[in-house]
């Protein structure tokens, strides 16, 4: 099993991709089309409508998550880092029961679209929203970054296209999804999406395993064979201790504070259904990252990480290129337009959950006080998508060229030290309160962001400098306990009594959801007079 030697398609057009990702985006379009006739409330906008079953939320969750950086980065770290290459799908992986155990359920009974909802419910409204709001709109901006830039780079060399014509075509088509067919096409393009990722990567990982006789560790003997018996051993690509638990509890707890993740529990009709399509996104993803994990070893051997890394330096093309040397430019071409369409989708349902921060909670909640009309709300939700595409397109264009694996990580971070703690003690803490919150979020949120700024990878890696202030790349360890305890100190020494008075009924409430006013019942009344309704 020689690695290939060929030049590989890259990087020139390919007609399968472009048939493959026209007829994706003609079936994406009609479902918007479908989805917008029947989108005419905020409520079918942000959430559509409660009615999204268990599974099809699991398809979309699983959609929303597995993201390019997860099928090309962690197949490019596996290829050219080895076992290493797994912390990433490891940690992202154990964010999930988090969700499932802790988020999941309490979220679906307690909000109605943004995580803001259950942090703010028996809280200030105004302060919380305003802080909640700082946190989530940080993350998606980088998050967005990071998806943009990735599309413009895998687009130009995917499809032959110029780098600011694949961010102008990403940017485009996903302000169509969001802002005519709102939640419910996002959904279904998720889900879609979702089927095309999991059978290409499957297909994919077949070949591979077909080539070896489906055993394994016959790919495995020959990874050792070809780089060493360090191919399977921890250590190369993170080596100090506090650097992996870092990165781990940024992975983890990230997972369960990104908001357009966490938006999707609003998309099912009960918690039953929430934490049942968390079941199955779990599932799902966990299949993922295993097939994952034989994409980025088969890589290794059947192109060669010499091969891989002069293509791109990060190894993020190994599995296109890896479909190329199993399957011909067909396959490639294929793999190609999965790829294109996983971050459209992904792009899409970042985009939404940053417009309902915009719309919901700081103009509906915090500008009108809750007494905007339907109609407003809306059409403050469909500007606020919009201004978002667009500010998309700009970014991944002024960001061109630049390190962007630092954004993923800062949007993690952010996630696990601003969105997480807050989340978790307004559920769980009788005592926080709203001074507790909003100092918790900020410090959160500025906290990563200054300690990313003064990590390794931009002080070193960016802008060159000969050593960093703060010795770690990922500053987890540090920021989402600080952010538990600032929370912690200032609830105990600003206490607030009605915030205290309210947690039984958040607790009643989390745990069975909202109480449900019986209807009224019609009894005959036996005078010959008309049945009248009582209320029984």
């Amino acid at each position: 099993m020689n690695p290939t030697t060929a030049g590989t398609q890259l990087g020139q057009p390919n007609t399968t991709a472009i048939v493959f990702f026209l007829l994706f985006v003609s079936i994406t379009l009609a479902i918007t089309y479908w989805a917008a006739r029947k989108t005419k409330t905020t409520s079918e906008f942000f959430a559509a409508g409660g009615g999204i079953s268990a599974g099809q939320n699991g398809f979309a969750l699983a959609g929303d998550f597995m993201s390019a950086a997860s099928f090309l980065g962690i197949a490019g770290l596996v290829a050219t880092s080895g076992f290493d290459g797994l912390i990433y799908s490891v940690g992202w992986l154990v964010g999930w029961p988090v969700v499932t155990f802790l988020i999941a359920e309490p979220l679906r009974n307690l909000g109605k679209y943004t995580f803001a909802d259950v942090v703010a419910y028996r809280l200030k409204q105004t302060p919380v929203r305003l802080s909640a709001a700082v946190g989530t709109l940080t993350v998606v901006v980088f998050y967005l970054i990071a998806q943009m830039v990735g599309a413009g780079n895998l687009i130009r060399l995917l499809f032959g296209l110029s780098y600011e014509t694949a961010v102008v075509i990403v940017g485009a088509v996903m302000i169509l999804y969001v802002l005519f067919g709102g939640m419910i096409a996002t959904t279904w393009v998720q889900i879609v999406k979702a089927v095309l990722l999991l059978g290409g990567a499957t297909a994919l990982a077949v070949s591979v395993l077909w080539q070896f006789g489906f055993s394994p560790a016959a790919l495995f003997s020959e990874a050792v064979n070809r780089y060493g018996p360090e191919a399977l051993a921890p250590g190369k690509l993170v080596s100090n201790p506090l650097e992996t638990l870092s990165l781990g509890l940024a992975l983890m707890f990230g997972t369960a504070g990104l908001p357009h993740i966490l938006m999707r529990f609003y998309t099912v009709p009960n918690a039953k259904a929430a934490r049942t399509s968390v079941f199955y996104a779990t599932g799902l993803i966990g299949f993922f990252y295993l097939v994952t994990f034989i994409l980025g070893f088969g890589a290794s051997v059947l192109v060669g990480r010499q091969a891989i890394v002069s293509v791109d330096k990060g190894g993020n093309m190994a599995a296109p290129m890896l479909a190329e040397v199993v399957g011909g430019t067909g396959f490639l071409g294929f793999i190609s337009a999965v790829s294109f369409a996983t971050i459209l989708a992904v792009v899409a349902g970042l985009t939404l959950s940053g417009a309902a921060a915009l719309s919901h909670d700081l103009w509906s909640s915090v500008v009108r006080k809750g007494h905007a009309p339907e109609a407003e709300q809306l059409k403050v939700a469909r500007i606020a998508s919009l201004a978002l595409g667009i500010l998309a397109i700009i970014l991944g264009v002024v960001f061109k060229n630049q390190n962007v694996a630092f954004m993923v990580g800062l949007a993690f971070a952010i996630a696990a030290s601003a969105n997480f703690p807050a989340l978790l003690l307004s559920m769980l803490w009788r005592n926080f309160t709203t001074k507790g919150a909003v100092a918790s979020m900020l410090t959160g949120s500025i906290s990563a962001v200054l300690l990313i700024f003064l990590s390794p990878t931009v002080q070193v890696e960016l802008l060159g400098n000969a050593s960093a202030v703060f010795p770690l790349k990922n500053p987890g360890i540090v920021t989402i306990p600080l952010s538990f305890i600032v929370g912690w100190v200032v609830s105990l020494l600003a206490p607030e009594a009605e915030a205290s008075a309210r947690f039984a009924e958040v607790e009643h409430r989390m745990h069975v959801g909202a109480a449900v006013t019986p209807p009224p019942v019609t009894v005959p009344v036996p005078t010959g007079l008309p049945e009248v309704p009582q209320k029984i």
